[in-house]
């Protein structure tokens, strides 16, 4: 039996689910009705900053923040939502969407790249909390 190293479950992830381009969250954001969700630790936040409108839900607490029988759900969760997660560099937050189609979540994707793309993008990044 062969191992995986966490490359593998990356790329396992990203072809399960929508990787969107900083334009593309870009415009959805625009349009509203997106719930985008921030999985950096908050030390990464104070640190680099974020996008705004962005939510804020650690990838260790995801799960339980996105399940509504969790004693930690976050309201601003619905697995009907359209919802857009996003980490620093995009590897994380492929696991957390492919996460969250395991929870019955079907609406979701991920910023492919992360705050870095989004910033190399040109796009406005607000400073941190």
């Amino acid at each position: 039996m062969s191992s995986k190293t966490a490359a593998h479950l990356i790329a396992e992830a990203k072809a399960r689910i929508e990787n969107l381009s900083p334009a593309a969250v870009a415009a959805e954001l625009e349009g509203g009705e997106v719930l985008l969700v921030d999985i950096r630790e908050p030390e990464e936040r104070a640190q680099h900053g974020g996008i705004a409108g962005a939510i804020h839900t650690a990838r260790g607490m995801l799960e339980f923040a996105a399940d509504p029988t969790s004693a930690y759900y976050h309201p601003d969760f619905d697995p009907g939502a359209r919802i857009i997660l996003f980490c620093a560099n995009g590897g994380r937050s492929a696991l957390a969407a492919a996460m969250l189609q395991l929870l019955g979540y079907t609406r979701m994707a991920h910023l492919e790249g992360g705050l870095r793309a989004w910033q190399e993008a040109g796009l406005p990044v607000m400073p941190g909390p």
